[in-house]
């Protein structure tokens, strides 16, 4: 069997070519350009290539059978126990550059660091800046250390397995998290099922997580936080800043158009 035979068997057993396209790409370790150079050559231990193939099949995301996820134009280590990067969290790390850029040497906290995508490209697009990542998952947190390596990073992200801020006492600058937003009961799609649990579901409601983050920010007194957020939680949210007396937060949509985020100030922030 020739490389170009697997992958038109591969694309029609998926009926996705471009995934059947990176599967064989991962298997043989060479780019697209070097495939379609070498289409007529024999494929070398095809099994291997199918079972890709079948574990795709069975829904498993492309990423976590590659190890690969694209995000921000770089190309990030994943496994399982780490959630998958979306796009759409780029624009949540767009805004705490903005706003990090603004500040002199920002110290800055990730609640749920996850597989480091946040505080990795901070660290590689903010100059002076200090970075503490928790997360609950011991996984996640060797998946996001691999990652800074990677980048050249390590030496300005401090890594802590605990959860939210817990038994940590330096106030932040800036507070950013991509909580676990989904309602515990929603239903979603199959291949989430390999993605963690706590990684996704944010409680009963789904806004529990992020109310929890709210409330250790409110204690910053004097900080930004940034989060990512479920489309439909944009006004559950505002009435929890107004019970807090924080004031009203920035709202911001993804591309798609559903409301995805906001940045809220939280006391007089003037650290220049």
């Amino acid at each position: 069997m020739t490389i170009k035979e697997a992958l038109k068997q591969g694309g029609k057993a998926l009926q996705n070519g471009k995934e059947a396209r990176i599967l064989l790409s991962h298997h043989l370790g060479i780019d697209s350009l070097q495939l379609i150079l070498k289409e007529n050559e024999v494929l070398k231990n095809p099994d291997d290539y199918f079972g890709l193939i079948r574990r795709a099949q069975a829904d498993e995301p492309i990423e976590y059978i590659t190890q690969s996820a694209s995000f921000y134009a770089r190309d990030f280590f994943i496994q399982k126990g780490a959630l998958i990067p979306r796009p759409e969290t780029e624009i949540l790390v767009d805004k705490v550059v903005q706003l990090a850029q603004t500040l002199h040497k920002p110290t800055i906290a990730e609640i749920g660091v996850g597989s480091g995508i946040i505080s990795c490209l901070i660290a590689l697009l903010v100059d002076d800046v200090s970075i503490t990542a928790t997360d609950i998952s011991q996984e996640a947190i060797l998946v996001a250390k691999i990652n800074a390596k990677r980048f050249g990073v390590e030496d300005k992200i401090t890594f802590i397995h605990t959860p939210y801020l817990i038994d940590i006492q330096e106030k932040f600058d800036i507070i950013v998290s991509n909580p676990p937003y989904i309602a515990d009961d929603a239903k979603v799609e199959n291949n989430l099922s390999y993605e963690p649990d706590i990684a996704l579901f944010g409680g009963q409601v789904g806004d529990e997580v992020l109310k929890n983050i709210i409330d250790i920010a409110a204690y910053h007194d004097n900080c930004y936080l940034c989060c990512e957020m479920g489309y439909d939680q944009k006004e559950p949210l505002s009435k929890y800043f107004k019970t807090k007396g924080l004031g009203e937060a920035d709202f911001y949509k993804d591309l798609a158009g559903f409301d995805r985020g906001f940045t809220l100030t939280i006391g007089e922030n003037n650290r220049k």
